[in-house]
């Protein structure tokens, strides 16, 4: 069996989601499932001393890379843009002429399912759809579309092509199937597989043990809530810094976060005039050091603008419990609430509720043995239910029905 997979980026570079594609891969290949993978010339955080060949081959055989010329992601609108337009075709072209048994195509970038009725027209092929976001309700959420207007209207047009010519919908919640339920896909025509961790890298580490204390000059005997991630309107760092701010009379307790994103200097010019000496800001950190960056948190934030929760549902979740710290979440009510309550992994407040979060850090604060508790819950959810292993080979299983079928 042969799968081809068009992707926007690949090792060398550095984003979100790029593990998942990786242990996908690399599972269809202890499956003896051949890959061929076609992305851009790596251009998004690549390290200067990052080596990377046009075509190579990985996986003991099995994982094709093929690297076609494209200019670096800039933030010009149009020029990414036509970036996306360059790179549709490229994938247009290989989904034409190569040989393949099955298409496995990513929500990133969203207009994939563009080329879907001309490939399946001439190729006739079956297609997975892994919908790792939802669009344009991620567009809503995340401030740059309105529903129901003109940008809503044409990512809905888009979508709604993209779930009429996939033979099956990957979804990573039982929000996200309810979702698409709602949108008029077949629910016999989606999977839920959520999205897992590696259990052996993403582990827990000992204070005593953690170097980022000393490297960022952090205090051990500090109660600390850890954000990491990206700052973007979406994830609404806002409720973290007014928490902050109503909490920085109790000195023990500290805000820390770690990341990079639109907002980054607008939330660092916000500190400067609060005067939060609470809270403190650091680059963040490669996917190497995801243990010792969760394992700095008493608490560890998934924070969503109110609304924005039914089309989302936060990885970082699954690394914090791997690494047996209990989840802080400020989030609409739906999965996340429901699995913190039903396994006592975490603190759940209402997106938005400035005072709840404030109200359930102090009460931690208070109770730090509790927190240590819910993090050996966390571990043991993980290492049950989600571990790269059992989570991979459900996609694996997937394909091979969709070719059966």
């Amino acid at each position: 069996m042969k799968i081809i997979v068009p992707f926007p980026y690949y090792y060398p570079e550095q984003c979100a989601g790029l593990n998942i594609i990786d242990d996908i891969l690399h599972h269809c290949a202890k499956e003896n499932i051949e890959s061929l993978l076609y992305v851009p010339t790596p251009t998004r955080n690549v390290r200067k001393d990052a080596i990377w060949k046009r075509s190579e081959i990985i996986g003991n055989g099995l994982i094709h890379i093929y690297r076609f010329s494209m200019y670096k992601e800039g933030k010009n609108p149009l020029l990414r843009a036509l970036r996306y337009l360059f790179c549709e075709i490229a994938y247009l072209h290989a989904l034409l002429w190569k040989d393949y048994d099955v298409i496995f195509i990513d929500s990133t970038p969203p207009i994939q399912g563009l080329k879907l009725p001309l490939v399946k027209l001439f190729r006739k092929k079956p297609v997975v759809y892994n919908a790792q976001d939802i669009f344009p309700d991620s567009l809503v959420g995340a401030g740059l579309a309105k529903k129901e207007g003109i940008l809503w209207k044409i990512g809905n047009f888009i979508s709604n092509i993209t779930y009429k010519y996939s033979d099956h919908i990957i979804v990573i919640s039982e929000d996200f199937k309810k979702t698409l339920i709602e949108k008029g896909v077949e629910a016999d025509k989606i999977s839920v597989v959520y999205n897992w961790v590696d259990e052996k890298k993403v582990i827990p580490v000992q204070k005593e043990e953690n170097p980022l204390y000393d490297e960022f000059n952090l205090n051990r005997e500090k109660f600390r809530i850890v954000y990491a991630g990206n700052l973007g309107h979406a994830q609404n760092i806002d409720v973290i810094i007014k928490a902050a701010e109503r909490l920085q009379e109790h000195e023990m307790i500290e805000f820390v976060i770690f990341g990079s994103g639109g907002l980054e200097d607008t939330i660092k010019r916000t500190l400067i005039q609060k005067h939060l000496k609470n809270v403190k800001m650091f680059p963040l950190q490669p996917a190497s050091k995801v243990s010792f960056v969760y394992s700095l948190g008493d608490l560890c934030v998934v924070s969503c603008k109110a609304g924005f929760g039914g089309s989302a549902m936060p990885s970082k979740t699954w690394s914090i419990l791997s690494a047996a710290r209990p989840v802080l979440a400020s989030f609409d009510e739906g999965e996340l609430m429901h699995l913190l309550h039903a396994y006592n992994c975490g603190v759940y407040t209402k997106a938005d509720d400035v005072d709840a979060m404030a109200d359930a850090i102090l009460e931690a604060s208070y109770n730090r043995h509790l927190c240590d508790e819910m993090g050996k819950r966390g571990r043991l959810f993980i290492l049950e239910h989600l571990t790269k292993d059992k989570n991979t080979q459900k996609y694996v299983d997937v394909i091979k029905e969709v070719v059966r079928g």
